[in-house]
């Protein structure tokens, strides 16, 4: 009877270490998944500032 009921705490230990597991891992994505947002949006304010530095540019040159 000893090895049975071991083998069921075994079992439910396995499943609740595989629970933490997931929920750290699904934090973590959420974490990565926010960081990516913020370089877009750094990317995409870059690619503005420079390409109003680009027409900035182009008209002077025009001037001349």
């Amino acid at each position: 009877m000893f090895w049975p009921m071991f083998a069921i705490a075994v079992g439910f230990v396995g499943l609740a270490v595989l629970g933490v597991l997931a929920v750290r891992v699904f934090v973590e994505a959420q974490r990565l998944g926010s960081q990516v947002t913020d370089s877009a949006r750094r990317i995409n304010r870059a690619a503005e500032d420079l390409e109003r530095a680009a027409e900035s540019t182009a008209r002077s040159v025009d001037a001349l």
